[in-house]
């Protein structure tokens, strides 16, 4: 049995991290998987990139502009949405490719930025070979937005999109939807995988994914790289207080309009004036243009973006907290990594995050966009009785549902059930 794995990337973003972590996971169990990747950072043997000349190189990012551009013409007016469409009408046939031949299973993951046209997608389907597609978030069946928020259109039929400017019954949106209904109609053998409940019951509503069959099986994690290191070697390490309280916040890009930084500064603030009297220091990382960090009421240590797992297992274990208060998330990485790492997490009640945090067991689950009750769940975390009690949970919730073997074994019965 051989896979094909395809993503855009090896690294940088939730998705790619889940590609490249099942990856070796079904390596560990003895399945000869290969993946694929327009743009790849990483010296995985197993990894092939069609970016293997300068052809190759400009033809990616002359893609990836013209990917772009029609959607930024018709934008709304916000700068912050405008990697939240994606129209995919531009990419490279892969359909070809010599691992891609030899497979005898597809499992698209995630393939905007330039990577996979619609169409490119519906040439992979033409093959004939059974196709998985993992879902990492709603954009297989909208009608380019990666996540709706309030719209639901996705039910019916995508058109007044309202992140476009001047939204219409037949906008870009419902060209995207007319477009991928046609590479769908060909589907015979497609299995559609979310990462979470919550998708998969998102997805199951939608009209483009009607009568295939959908299942959620999470993402694998090393429990091993992520596991709790020493908290007094790692705060000196990465200069962070020793006798302080630390609440840790994360993300690829903090000012993503997803992440709720602003539900974050209020929560602080409540957390300040309310609750606590102890010493309190923030530690933040990921790529940070806007925020103004001195808005916080607490000292604030700045870090950049982390890329090494080890690096992350030591910021994740010198936290007394990690606080998510994303209002848009499928099955995020770093609450995960965080939760592998016995740090317990507040987040908000939405998404796929229900299947991570078991509500003051765990960690705490706050009611969806309260500030108030955010900073409520980092009290309760933060309190002496409750840490320790939840980060021991924390850890063997990981060790029991994401280890490695369990999704691989998940994702194998998937494959052997559809050749």
């Amino acid at each position: 049995m051989k896979v094909a794995l395809i993503n855009t990337s090896d690294s940088g973003g939730g998705a790619a991290e889940a590609c490249m972590r099942l990856l070796k996971a079904l390596q560990l169990q003895q399945v000869d998987v290969t993946m694929v990747v327009q743009h790849k950072k990483r010296a995985e043997d197993t990894v092939y990139t069609i970016e293997r000349n300068l052809f190759g190189k400009l033809r990616s990012k002359l893609n990836f502009l013209l990917e772009r551009i029609p959607f930024m013409l018709f934008q709304e007016r916000d700068k912050q949405v405008r990697f939240a469409f994606s129209t995919a009408n531009a990419g490279t046939d892969i359909s070809q490719n010599k691992v891609i031949k030899e497979a005898d299973i597809i499992h698209l993951h995630w393939t905007n930025s330039g990577f996979l046209s619609v169409k490119d997608v519906k040439k992979l389907i033409a093959l004939n070979k059974p196709v998985v597609w993992t879902l990492h978030d709603m954009w297989a069946f909208s009608g380019g937005c990666h996540y709706a928020g309030p719209c639901n259109h996705f039910k019916n039929q995508c058109g007044n999109c309202y992140f476009l400017r001047d939204p219409e019954d037949n906008d870009l949106s419902h060209d995207g939807w007319l477009r991928k209904k046609d590479a769908l109609s060909i589907a015979k053998n497609l299995s559609i995988v979310t990462c979470s409940h919550w998708l998969g019951e998102v997805a199951m509503k939608s009209t483009l994914l009607k009568g295939f069959m959908i299942q959620a099986i999470p993402n694998p994690i090393d429990i091993e790289l992520f596991s709790r290191k020493d908290k007094a070697k790692a705060r000196a390490k990465w200069n962070v207080n020793p006798s302080a309280k630390i609440l840790l916040f994360g993300a690829a890009n903090i000012n993503d309009r997803r992440k709720g930084i602003s539900f974050l500064v209020d929560a602080l603030h409540i957390l300040k004036t309310q609750y606590t009297s102890t010493e309190v220091e923030v530690v933040i990382f990921g790529k940070n243009k806007h925020f103004d960090t001195s808005t916080l009421p607490f000292a604030v240590k700045q870090l950049n973006t982390i890329t090494s797992p080890s690096d992350l297992a030591e910021i994740y274990s010198m936290a007394d907290v990690f606080v998510s208060p994303a209002i848009e998330d499928n099955l995020p990485n770093m609450i995960m990594e965080a939760m592998s790492c016995s740090t317990p997490v507040v987040a908000f009640n939405t998404g796929g995050i229900p299947d991570l945090i078991d509500h003051q067991v765990n960690g705490y689950m706050a009611e969806f966009k309260s500030a108030i009750d955010l900073a409520a769940g980092l009290n309760d975390v933060l309190s002496a009785a409750n840490r320790e009690v939840y980060a021991a949970a924390a850890r063997d919730k990981v060790k029991r549902m994401f280890n490695n073997e369990k999704v691989a074994g998940q994702y194998i019965d998937l494959y052997k059930s559809i050749l």
